[in-house]
């Protein structure tokens, strides 16, 4: 497991899981600079180093990642070492992610979207709750899966069980109608900030300038679309999410959104 930011408070209240740095800067960024700003503790767990982009380089991805978790106000960001543009569902990496889980003990765990281009996203959304469910159980697998066969390896420590309370999936790219949006307006500068972050992808450059958007266009996208989900909710910027579960409602008259 890489670090790329630590300030090790072994516990977080809001946890973002992604395939690749630079995906929670794109989806859920200004909303965990909003919880920050609530005084809860954040963090980020990149599952891949990014080794297979078209721009940069795993190091320059790091560097960059790093930068951007502290204009993030993000206590905690690791990356984990599944291969970009290869990550798989299986046992051994959903127990990667249980051990952070048990680490850092979040709340609320923020995962991609099910349905997207990228095939890591997708799967990603699948790895990331099954490993939430996996981590609630006292009797979990505690070791990696043996290769060969007959070679035991030792335990690897798992730390007590630990199932978050919430899991919800951002959706700033799927055509879905959102669950809920996030009001990101106070934090939109500081959001783009921590994407530009990443130069290496994000600069004007002659590789993959057919599939990026150019660096002067990047801000004006960017924000309109967190301006179309905000007037959704009627704030001026927002995230969208979505959550699989109903919610609940105590009190009819504190609804947020006017309906006319």
């Amino acid at each position: 497991m890489a670090a790329t930011s630590l300030i090790d408070p072994q516990i977080a209240d809001v946890l973002a899981i992604a395939a690749h740095r630079d995906d929670v800067e794109q989806t859920c960024g200004g909303t965990l600079l909003r919880m920050a700003s609530r005084g809860l503790r954040t963090a980020i767990l990149d599952l891949t180093w990014g080794e297979a982009g078209t721009r940069g380089s795993a190091e320059e991805r790091s560097r960059e990642a790093e930068e951007a978790a502290r204009l993030l106000g993000v206590g905690w960001r690791q990356a984990l070492d599944l291969p970009d543009g290869a990550v798989e569902n299986t046992l051994e990496n959903r127990l990667k992610i249980v051990r952070v889980l048990r680490l850092l003990r979040p709340r609320v765990v923020i995962l991609p979207y099910w349905q997207a281009r990228h095939p890591d996203h997708a799967i990603v959304a699948a790895l990331g709750y099954d490993a939430c469910f996996l981590s609630g159980l006292a009797k979990a697998p505690a070791v990696r899966p043996a290769a060969p066969a007959a070679l035991i390896e030792e335990p690897v420590e798992m730390g007590s069980p630990h199932r978050p309370f919430k899991i919800v999936y951002a959706s700033l790219y799927a055509d879905v109608r959102p669950s809920f949006i996030v009001d990101i307006s106070p934090f939109i500068e500081q959001r783009h900030a921590a994407l530009m972050a990443y130069r290496s992808q994000y600069a004007n450059q002659p590789a993959g300038s057919a599939l990026f958007v150019p660096e002067e266009e990047i801000r004006e996208r960017t924000f309109a679309e967190a301006r179309h989900y905000g007037q959704l909710a009627g704030v001026r910027y927002g995230e969208p999410f979505v959550q699989k579960e109903v919610g609940l409602v105590d009190d009819l008259t504190l609804l947020p959104v006017q309906s006319l």
